[in-house]
């Protein structure tokens, strides 16, 4: 066989040396890779070390993240500077730090992590992605088979939650990511190193050293388990206050212990102070009105056999229907003291620091004409032109700077409506559905317990508002269609649940399509 190979007479101009020391870090937007980065980077060519780093931003807003790498090696005796790689080589990494744990999981897809050379560092706190959160319900990816992973195919593992650290410190994760690195031995640089790399940022810089310290720690001693004393079972169940001060409050608490089974009184406790916050006294005892109908009829059905498993779940699904999300809602929850607080709780905000906060909003006509009163929602909706023209004016992005009194006191106004919300067009829709949502439960509790159950979780498809409400309607639209085209089967609450379950993991609604295909397959025969 012809050898058609190039051959150069090359030598090597100087014997092969130490091979340099690799460093991936994958990181989200927010998260300080960048800077932990530039301090890996700065703590080698402080100590007279070639270093040199690289990174591929990720897509935005969480369906990516950022990987950065670092290579470092120690010069030639001549001086010879090395050349390093820009990119990390899987089965050549020699440590993995992530910023969250799926992205730990990734990196092991990646075979950047590798048993014979590679420590992993890692956060245990999720961050969820797009995909998660697109979701109907609960898309929430299993992160034990990353768990089940780390123990096999790292050399070294360290994982804690580093972002809960970091906030308790004062600090952001990369500080933490940090301790946990230099605490690792797997660079040759004293800890005071460390520490002189932080301090040249001249910024938080005591937070920094703190969160640190704490993650230095954490990695050398590993986690302080406190000790204690195992539960009293006759507490480990909430149970319901004895009286409340308020005389209409303490009046409904009676009336959930006087109506309802034992089963449903912590549910209905929590549904109960759920629509009265979102309305008023006089909501909570519509509330009650129906949740005792819904328990007669389980009583009814023999619910005392199935632990009165129906009336403790619409006790749950009941309350989420009534307090639905509407523009009046969203407007009150973004204006509220305790949101303000929490959001500086998680920035951070140290005394003397003015906190700002600017909330984007996206208002449609639909939305504005919702909370007005029925008759002149359908007066104006009525007359397209004037509709039209009204939405071109509404239905655009919009930064509302909530900090000034500018924007603060347009959504407080919006969010004082509440008290003409059951006169409103949207009230109307939300209530008809609600009922139409309950009958149909109801009455196929008649014949088959436990696929009445499930028709009364359907409910969790439906979320939001706007485009995102729309979207819930229409998968539990089909939902309860198909399921009530099988009700007849011994096995529908069965497949009920496999619906629903489709319904929810998948946010393009190809698996839910597949599934109605499925049974429609097997009814029409």
């Amino acid at each position: 066989m012809k050898d058609d190979t190039v051959k150069l007479g090359l030598k090597p101009s100087d014997p092969a040396t130490e091979r340099p020391i690799s460093i991936a870090i994958v990181a989200m937007g927010g998260q300080g890779g960048g800077v932990l980065t530039s301090w890996i980077v700065d703590l080698a060519e402080t100590h007279g070390w070639v270093a040199q780093s690289t990174s591929v931003p990720g897509v935005a807003q969480r369906t990516g993240a950022t990987i950065y790498y670092v290579e470092m090696m120690r010069p030639g005796e001549a001086g010879q500077k090395p050349i390093l790689a820009q990119m990390p080589t899987p089965g050549d990494v020699d440590v993995v730090i992530a910023s969250e744990f799926m992205e730990a999981g990734r990196s092991i897809v990646r075979g950047i992590v590798t048993p014979d050379r590679t420590t992993l560092i890692a956060s245990s706190h999720r961050s969820l992605s797009i995909s998660e959160k697109m979701a109907p319900g609960d898309s929430i990816a299993d992160s034990s088979a990353v768990t089940d992973a780390i123990g096999v195919v790292a050399r070294q593992e360290i994982v804690f939650d580093m972002n809960a650290m970091a906030v308790k410190n004062g600090s952001v994760i990369s500080s933490a990511m940090f301790g946990s690195l230099a605490a690792s031995g797997t660079l040759p640089f004293e800890r005071e190193a460390y520490y002189d790399v932080i301090r040249k940022g001249g910024k938080g810089v005591e937070a920094s050293i703190r969160a640190f310290d704490a993650a230095f720690d954490r990695t050398v001693n590993g986690a302080v388990v406190p000790q204690l004393d195992a539960p009293d079972a006759a507490t480990a169940v909430a149970a319901l206050p004895d009286n409340l001060r308020d005389k209409r409050a303490n009046a409904l608490l009676t009336r959930i212990r006087a109506e309802l089974p034992e089963q449903a009184h912590a549910m209905a406790y929590l549904g109960l102070q759920k629509v009265v916050d979102f309305q008023d006294a006089a909501y909570g005892e519509e509330y009650l009105d129906i949740l005792r109908d819904l328990s007669r009829r389980d009583r009814e059905a023999n619910g005392d056999a199935h632990g009165f498993e129906f009336t403790a779940t619409a006790a749950k699904y009941l309350a989420n229907a009534m307090a639905y999300d509407d523009v009046i809602r969203v407007a009150r929850i973004k204006t509220q003291s305790a949101r303000r607080q929490r959001v500086a709780e998680e920035v951070g905000l140290q005394s003397g620091q003015v906190l700002h906060t600017t909330e984007f909003m996206h208002p449609r006509m639909e939305e504005a004409v919702s909370v007005l009163p029925v008759g002149l929602a359908n007066w104006l909706k009525a007359r397209k032109s004037l509709y039209d023209w009204l939405d071109r004016r509404i239905n655009k992005g919009r930064r509302i700077q909530t900090y000034r009194l500018t924007g603060f006191l347009p959504l407080h106004f919006v969010g004082a409506l509440k008290g003409m919300r059951r006169r409103s067009l949207r009230h109307k829709i939300e209530v008809t559905h609600r009922d139409a949502w309950l009958a149909d439960a109801s009455q196929a509790l008649v014949n088959n317990y436990d696929l009445g159950v499930a028709m009364l979780t359907f409910r969790r498809l439906i979320k939001g508002y706007s485009d995102t409400h729309v979207r819930g309607h229409s998968k539990f639209e089909k939902v309860m269609r198909t399921t009530k085209s099988i009700a007849g089967r011994d096995d529908a609450a069965e497949w009920a649940q496999r619906l629903l379950t489709s319904a929810i993991k998948d946010a393009s609604s190809k698996d839910l399509d597949g599934t109605i295909k499925t049974i429609e397959s097997f009814s029409s025969t």
